[in-house]
């Protein structure tokens, strides 16, 4: 059975570009978002994002009348739902449990226009279970159809999940070339998966079942949540020993079989900042190295904020005809990594909004990949005044702009060892 019509729920940063291979693939692609300003960007031939190459492919989709978006399904062959998976609200100290109202709300969405044959893909990066809750939610709103959990192989509709694992900066790239885990929750439900992302998938498909497929991207970002832990905490380690980080992790990954990643501000991002307290809220007493991890980043932009306060009374205490309040701080970079325009997590805009709540004085922002600042009371700067102007200094994303600049100042928290480089 083929796939001429590909309907995917959610047009953000994964959603998006993965409409539009299927669509530069010429396959009929329908955009459902309930962001109205986002899907008459995309009916523009224009994108809300940025992403390197995706405007190009966008534009030519929509312009072909392969891509259009939508606010409400309409019925298709196939739906892959990739939608956000936040945390559901908690007190401080508490593990944090995943937010699934955005994947009920895609579903209960798209039941009305499911048909027998239609396949069901979750995209989004969920808990363990998640797929099966899928079909569990599908199948109450829609009795009359059958679903693996009950009908096995001869389901009317198919259900499985193919988790994302792109790089942004690079998702148009490694959407093509990177293999696929397909979590079918029944053998056919894997089979088609595969015909499905075959379309443009280059990558090798490889098959397992859908708890499995979950925990597979679950872990790899844990895992590199504990990767970076290892190296923030190495740095603050190395502030206390007054030894530089960036010349240590240098020198120790000389060895052939150490690699020590780079530190930070802290871990951002809806994967890696996200994805480890999945594991964490279903197993909390077996999940002690991850939670530790998870600890260890979040409080990162806490010490950050804390060497900020170093500098702003060592300004003052070298410049005692000065007030805080006639004091100027940049933040270079807001977003949660280098040369991408994606702020959901990012300890960086983290710290920013916390330096204007505490700081009377004036604070500026350089982020090359926004239009507007998202913080009140900072307002956007070019990086030519804000290294002009600002008495202080707080580097906190290493983006390409930021290579190779000049800071003739004493009073620098450089967060990503630029001025190290």
């Amino acid at each position: 059975m083929s796939f001429e019509t590909i309907s995917v729920i959610g047009l953000g940063y994964i959603g998006l570009p993965t409409a539009a291979m299927f669509a530069s693939r010429k396959k009929k692609v329908i955009g459902v978002d309930v962001n109205k300003h986002a899907v008459d960007t995309i009916n523009q031939g224009k994108i809300h994002i940025v992403e390197p190459d995706l405007d190009m492919i966008v534009h030519s989709a929509v312009t072909e009348g392969y891509l259009k978006a939508v606010t409400a399904a309409e019925p298709a062959d196939a739906f892959l739902i990739a939608v956000p998976t936040p945390f559901l609200p908690c007190e401080e100290g508490q593990v944090r449990e995943p937010d699934l109202s955005y994947i009920e709300s895609a579903c209960n969405g798209i039941a009305p226009v499911l048909k027998k044959g239609d396949l069901v893909i979750l995209e989004s990066t969920s808990p363990v279970g998640a797929t099966e809750q899928v079909a569990e939610w599908l199948a109450n709103a829609r009795p009359d159809l059958s679903f693996p959990q009950n009908a096995g192989n001869e389901a009317d509709v198919n259900v499985a999940h193919c988790p994302e694992r792109v790089l942004p900066g690079h998702v148009v790239r490694e959407l093509v070339e990177n293999d696929r885990v397909i979590g079918g929750m029944t053998a056919k439900c894997s089979e088609r998966a595969i015909e499905l992302y075959k379309i443009f998938v280059e990558g090798e498909c490889v098959v397992t079942n859908a708890r499995t497929a979950e925990m597979a991207k679950l872990t790899e970002n844990s895992c590199r949540d504990v990767q970076i832990a290892f190296a923030n905490e190495l740095s603050i380690i190395c502030d206390k020993l007054n030894i530089n980080v960036w010349e240590l992790i240098s020198l120790a990954n000389r060895h052939p079989r150490i690699n020590i990643l780079q530190p930070g501000p802290g871990v951002g991002g809806h994967c890696i900042a996200v994805d480890p307290w999945f594991i964490v809220s279903k197993t909390p007493d077996e999940a002690k190295i991850i939670h530790t991890a998870r600890q260890v980043n979040d409080a990162k932009p806490d010490w950050v904020i804390d060497k900020v306060k170093a500098q702003i009374a060592n300004f003052l205490t070298k410049n005692p005809n000065r007030t805080a309040k006639e004091i100027s701080i940049a933040c270079y970079g807001l977003a949660f990594k280098a040369n991408i325009d994606d702020l959901r997590e990012s300890p960086a805009l983290n710290i920013c909004q916390n330096i204007v709540e505490f700081f009377p004085g004036n604070i500026i922002a350089v982020e090359p990949n926004i239009s507007a600042s998202p913080i009140t009371n900072c307002t956007l700067a070019s990086l030519e005044l804000a290294v002009e102007s600002a008495d202080i200094h707080v580097i906190l994303v290493d983006h390409n702009e930021f290579k190779g600049i000049n800071l003739q100042s004493d009073f620098v928290v450089d967060t990503r060892g630029i001025l190290c480089s």
